[in-house]
C-alpha cells in the first residue's frame, strides 16, 4: 500500500472530479496562520482542515492537548466537502509532514481506503511552479459510510497496563526529540520525561529535506525492530505520532497502534511516573 503521492502525479489529477484535495497547515504558535495561509493561496480545489477546529476536540482534564475530535463530528466535516468512500484524498501541510499525517491518520481510522499525504507539501508544490489559487472550491456534499476501525488506536488503560506491570510488549515508541524524550527540556507540558519502558524514535527522522523517507529507509530507521511487533506510537499530543505511524507501515509492521493522547494525556494523571534518560 501507498501512503504518499508526489506533487507530479497530483498535478495531473487537478481536474479529476474522484480525487479530493485537503489543505492542514498550521502553526502550533500561532493557530490562526494555516488559515490565513490558505486564504491567500492554496492548491486549487483544496479544502481547508483546522488542526484544533476539526482534526482535534476541544481540551479537557484528560485526553492530552489534541484530543481525537468526536468521530460522527469529523464524518459530518468530511461529508461537507463531498468526501465519500470512493473519492481518493490527498492532504497536504507546509511540508512538515504532521498536521498533513493527522488528517491521514483520520480518515484511515474512519474506515477510508484511499487517503494519501502530498509528499513535500505545499512548500514543494510551490517550488515547482504548480498553480495556486485564492478561490475556495464549492461545497458538494456527500454520504460517508464510516467504519471505525478500532485497532488503529490504543487506550490510556493499554498504555497504562504496559507500564505498570512491565510488559515488553506492545513496545512503545515515543516520537518526540531527544532532548524532550530524555528529560532534558520540556517546554510544555507538566513535567520533562518519558512514558517509562519507551524507546525514542524522532519522527523527523523519517523525513529529508521535506521529503518523506521511502520505504526502504524507513525499514533502516526501525532496522532493530521485528515487524511481527506490536507497536504503540505516541508524541506530545497526538500530531507528530501520526508520521511515524505511517513510516512504520510503510516499513512494513502490520500491527501499529497511536496512542492519542500521548504523553500530555500520561502526564495528565498526576499518580503516572516518568522516566528520564535513555531506557
Amino acid at each position: 500500500m501507498d501512503f504518499v503521492v508526489s506533487k507530479e502525479w497530483l498535478v495531473e489529477q487537478l481536474h479529476n472530479k474522484d480525487v479530493k484535495i485537503v489543505d492542514c497547515r498550521f502553526a502550533l504558535g500561532n493557530p490562526t496562520e494555516g488559515e490565513q495561509l490558505y486564504q491567500e493561496s492554496h492548491i486549487p480545489e483544496a479544502f481547508y482542515f483546522d488542526l484544533e477546529k476539526q482534526l482535534s476536540a476541544p481540551v479537557a482534564k484528560h485526553g492530552g492537548r489534541h484530543p481525537l475530535p468526536d468521530m460522527g463530528q469529523f464524518k459530518h466535516e468530511i461529508e461537507k466537502v463531498g468526501i465519500d468512500n470512493s473519492k481518493t484524498v490527498v492532504a497536504y501541510d507546509g511540508g512538515e509532514g504532521q498536521f498533513a499525517s493527522r488528517f491521514w491518520w483520520l480518515l484511515t481510522y474512519l474506515g477510508h481506503d484511499n487517503v494519501y499525504v502530498l509528499n513535500e507539501g505545499f512548500k514543494g508544490w510551490g517550488e515547482a511552479g504548480y498553480p495556486t489559487t485564492k478561490e475556495q472550491p464549492e461545497e458538494e456534499p456527500a454520504s460517508f459510510k464510516a467504519k471505525i476501525r478500532k485497532d488503529m488506536l490504543a487506550s490510556y488503560e493499554e498504555v497504562k497496563e504496559i507500564v505498570d506491570l512491565k510488559k515488553r510488549s506492545p513496545i512503545l515508541i515515543d516520537s518526540r526529540d531527544e532532548s524532550r524524550y530524555l528529560g532534558e527540556v520540556e517546554p510544555i507540558d507538566r513535567i520533562a520525561g518519558h512514558i517509562p519502558g519507551a524507546i525514542n524514535k524522532c519522527w523527523v527522522e523519517g523525513m529529508e529535506q521535506g521529503r518523506i523517507k521511502n520505504s526502504e529507509e524507513q525499514k533502516q530507521r526501525f532496522s532493530e525492530l521485528n515487524k511481527e511487533d506490536e507497536i504503540i506510537v505516541y508524541c506530545g499530543s497526538g500530531v507528530t505520532a501520526t508520521p511515524n505511524y505511517i513510516a512504520l507501515k510503510m516499513a512494513g509492521f502490520k500491527n501499529v497502534r497511536l496512542y492519542a493522547g500521548s504523553y500530555s494525556d500520561w502526564v495528565s494523571y498526576e499518580e503516572n511516573q516518568v522516566a528520564k534518560g535513555k531506557e
